[in-house]
């Protein structure tokens, strides 16, 4: 543990719990004769320090663990296949023209272009179509093809990879979305996308578990 100097109250709530976890934040509360809102922030410190766990819809139990290690220990075992997306994909034949609306249309930031194969060869993002846009007005005679990132300018990732490691090497990049993609015999099936909303979401399921 942390040299964390506890409270009375603190050190009443690692009691309880000891005793009678897993227990839920309301419970503690009643024992305590306070409201759940009072007793948050103690519940907050006790978790990230490593006294507490939680679980969703279990309640907090004594934990034991090394500092902070309960949410590293979630985070590091945050993998993209468990908060991959659809991917959106495009022919490398469509058009500019074509590849601009179903951007819209799908509201994405980022087209994933296939070969007849299915297999990626390329990635599209909005500045690639702006950029083509302002330099050209035969939109709808242009396949993407011409103006798309290729192999192996491309990054991607796998299902299994860390959610940490994608996140970090989209960041580094300066990317919005990533491919998630699967090894097979042709070359890499698109099977999912990885975006920074994604990521997001997922750190804040993270912190919704552990009630932070």
């Amino acid at each position: 543990m942390i040299h964390l100097e506890l409270n009375k109250r603190q050190t009443e709530i690692l009691e309880i719990v000891k005793l009678d976890g897993p227990i839920t934040g309301e419970q503690i509360a009643e024992r305590l004769s306070l409201a759940r809102a009072t007793i948050r922030p103690d519940l907050a410190i006790l978790t990230m320090a490593g006294y507490l766990d939680a679980r969703p819809r279990v309640g907090y139990f004594y934990s034991g663990k090394k500092p902070t290690q309960s949410v590293a220990d979630g985070m590091i075992g945050m993998k993209v296949g468990d908060f991959q997306s659809i991917p959106v994909v495009v022919n490398e034949n469509v058009t500019v023209y074509d590849a601009i609306c179903q951007m819209f249309l799908e509201d994405v930031g980022t087209l994933f272009v296939v070969d007849k194969s299915s297999c990626l060869t390329g990635v599209l993002s909005r500045k690639d179509l702006l950029r083509t846009s302002l330099g050209s007005g035969e939109l709808d005679k242009i396949p993407v093809h011409v103006i798309m990132t290729r192999m192996p300018n491309i990054t991607y990732c796998k299902k299994q990879d860390s959610l940490i490691q994608v996140a970090k090497k989209m960041i580094e990049q300066q990317i919005d979305s990533l491919p998630v993609v699967m090894v097979k015999d042709e070359g890499l099936d698109v099977v999912g996308r990885i975006t920074k909303t994604n990521i997001t979401r997922a750190f804040l399921s993270l912190a919704e578990d552990h009630e932070l």
